[in-house]
């Protein structure tokens, strides 16, 4: 007969058993917050990154595309920076853009006017205080803002959130649980000097006590926009420097210091002409009811080349094409673009609604490119 396990023997299992369990939970635990704030460390260098990656890639953009009666920088302080840059489009074919985007939205592709401005952030200051116009055609470099702003979300005080906003559209979170670096701003600035005697221009940083500093002469590179008005003008870099945290407390808060300095070099250019004068388009464009490939109904513009297509500069490289419903007042971004190189131009839009009435308007484009003055067509009916 087999004898069974004596009431001491059980105890003396269960409690060798009991330290051995604690021993694996607590190994366990252990290993659990270890990975738990691995994958934090990871997402708060991530968070960093991210942030710096996409302040980077826009900053660099300040300036492009935008024509010399545009302010390029606008408004800078230790926490915002605002500029302007033809930073995307939405129209196929446009080179004059930094990026193509089929689904940026029309409101975001273009130049803010003076009857629809923003309220530059942490200020009072409304921009801007005229409207771009070149040739009859808005400017279609839009503004662009970065700003830090507290995180009301935590309990901790100190934290920011760093927001993108295009034009008037929503604000957009680029990254959060960012803190200051000591007593260092935000955003520090870097201003081109020439020595008084001449010589060699180097880049100064601009004292924390002369911020902010703004373009307040409405008109570009003016007889006005000198001295004092003119000094933003003059910001070659920005510094980016801040703390990212993984918003924990205590021990199991982990911090990452992040800076890099980032160059403008678009910033103080002024467009070229190195193709020469301003394209001469002087035809006015027709446009007839038509059929499209596929049967459907299709508006058919046509037109004839510029005087400087084919004789004088031969600079024209491709004509922009603008379309609205008659009697809207404004053209906004351009419909299409269409390259140079025919005796005769035929463009069909099939993308159009029976019913509905349009109008078009045709630029040619040089090299520069420098647009030609708009002609608009008559306006057809969609049979």
């Amino acid at each position: 007969m087999r004898r069974g396990m004596t009431l001491i023997e059980m105890l003396v299992a269960l409690l060798i058993f009991s330290f051995v369990m604690a021993g694996a939970l607590a190994v366990l635990s252990a290993e659990s917050k270890s990975f738990a704030l691995g994958s934090e460390r990871v997402a708060m260098y991530q968070n960093g990154r991210f942030a710096i990656n996409e302040l980077e890639k826009d900053l660099r953009t300040a300036g492009a595309g935008a024509p010399d009666i545009q302010p390029q920088m606008i408004y800078i302080n230790d926490s915002v920076v605002v500029f302007n840059a033809n930073y995307w489009t939405n129209t196929a074919g446009d080179v004059e853009a930094v990026y193509y985007n089929p689904d940026a939205p029309d409101s975001a592709v273009l130049a803010l006017r003076k009857s629809t401005p923003i309220t530059i952030p942490h200020t009072a200051i409304q921009y801007p205080d005229t409207s771009y116009v070149v040739g009859g055609v808005n400017s279609s470099a839009e503004t662009i803002s970065f700003y830090f702003e507290d995180d009301t979300t935590t309990a901790r005080s100190g934290d920011y959130v760093l927001y993108r906003r295009v034009n008037r559209l929503k604000p957009e979170i680029v990254a959060t649980n960012i803190l200051h670096n000591g007593a260092t701003p935000f955003f520090q600035y870097f201003r081109l000097m020439t020595p008084a005697g001449g010589g060699t221009s180097s880049l100064t940083a601009v004292d924390t006590s002369q911020l902010p500093l703004r373009h307040t002469v409405p008109v570009h590179l003016s007889l006005a926009d000198t001295g004092l008005a003119a000094a933003v003008d003059s910001i070659r870099a920005v510094r980016v420097d801040f703390t990212v945290s993984n918003g924990r407390t205590g021990d199991a808060e982990r911090f990452r210091t992040l800076t890099r300095l980032i160059l403008l070099p678009n910033v103080g250019l002024a467009n070229t002409r190195s193709c020469g004068d301003q394209p001469i388009f002087a035809a006015v464009p027709t446009v007839l009811p038509g059929v499209a490939g596929g049967g459907g109904p299709a508006a058919e513009l046509r037109w004839v080349p510029s005087v400087d297509e084919t004789s004088g500069e031969r600079d024209v490289e491709r004509y922009v094409i603008w379309r609205k419903i008659s009697g809207a007042p404004d053209w906004g971004d351009p419909y299409v673009t269409v390259p140079a190189g025919d005796s005769a131009y035929l463009y069909a839009d099939a993308n159009v609604t029976s019913g509905t009435t349009y109008q078009y308007a045709v630029a040619a484009q040089d090299c520069t490119p420098t647009l030609s003055a708009q002609r608009a067509s008559n306006s057809v009916t969609i049979p």
